[in-house]
């Protein structure tokens, strides 16, 4: 059972308590992408069995009318065992997603797994038209060339501005310097790509940017935020009328996360504090 602290975090254990969860949220006009907990197995078996839960919570979803859809990890689906096997994995979930048009998310995992992860997205997202989306992250410094190669790719990209530490060869790490290159990366989706635009960011100022690119631009865009991170913010988002999406993850390996997300900030970790002493 998860700890009232850790499921701030996490939607519950099961595919039907986070359901629930996806339920709760759609009460309140927020949109959730579930994701299973899971990530770097280095054998098939694992990589084969999360696949298959992936599989039947498409079809959970579809069957329920939620407002949800799923996100995969590369390395959760097969990638460290082998390129084949992530792609065999990733388009077996692809299927399902556009059978029972349930939309698909792909994060993206540490630099060593972009190129892989790009390709099998972009040759599923042509063949499915667009019942897909791919996390990008503004940190890398190949990026902008990325955002040029899947700019007539149907689907969705999610900016985000990259959680992995990454070498200074290969990644900005000056967070204003992240900050800089998110807004110019931005304005090229707006202004470039031809799917739709997910701003994943829980900074006002980038929030605020993305507001007024869809005006200048005159296109739609959705905000993406974690399950336990500025929760009034989503909901009073998803009141002025934006399209809001929770990404809510759920599942047995629920520690793993929950430690990874209060050492990654304060105010999490002062969360968990008070949770703690009652206070």
């Amino acid at each position: 059972m998860i700890p009232p602290i850790a499921s701030k975090f996490v939607a519950g254990e099961s595919a039907a308590e986070a359901l629930d969860h996806a339920r709760q949220m759609n009460d309140d006009d927020v949109a959730v992408i579930l994701n299973l907990l899971g990530e770097h197995y280095d054998e098939r078996g694992p990589a084969d069995e999360d696949a298959d839960v992936y599989v039947e919570l498409v079809e959970d979803i579809a069957s329920t009318g939620l407002d949800a859809c799923v996100s995969v990890k590369p390395s959760q689906i097969g990638l460290d065992v082998g390129d084949e096997v992530f792609e065999e994995n990733y388009r077996r979930i692809a299927e399902a997603a556009d059978e029972h048009d349930v939309f698909l998310w792909c994060d993206m995992e540490d630099h060593e797994t972009t190129d892989v992860t790009l390709d099998a997205f972009e040759e599923l997202a042509r063949e499915f038209d667009g019942g897909m989306g791919l996390c990008v992250q503004a940190n890398l410094k190949r990026t902008p060339d990325d955002l040029e190669r899947l700019a007539d790719v149907p689907g969705k990209i999610r900016l985000v501005k990259g959680a992995y530490d990454e070498p200074a060869a290969i990644a900005h790490k000056k967070k204003s310097k992240v900050d800089e290159v998110y807004t110019d990366l931005l304005e090229f989706l707006f202004d470039e790509y031809v799917g739709g635009i997910a701003v994943g960011s829980h900074d006002p100022k980038m929030i605020a940017a993305a507001r007024e690119l869809a005006a200048e631009y005159d296109r739609d865009y959705e905000v993406q935020m974690l399950m336990g991170v500025r929760e009034d913010a989503q909901r009073e988002l998803a009141a002025e009328g934006v399209r809001v999406w929770q990404y809510a993850p759920y599942g047995g390996k629920w520690f793993q996360y929950f430690y990874r997300r209060v050492r990654e900030r304060k105010e999490n970790a002062l969360f968990a504090l008070r949770a703690v002493v009652g206070i």
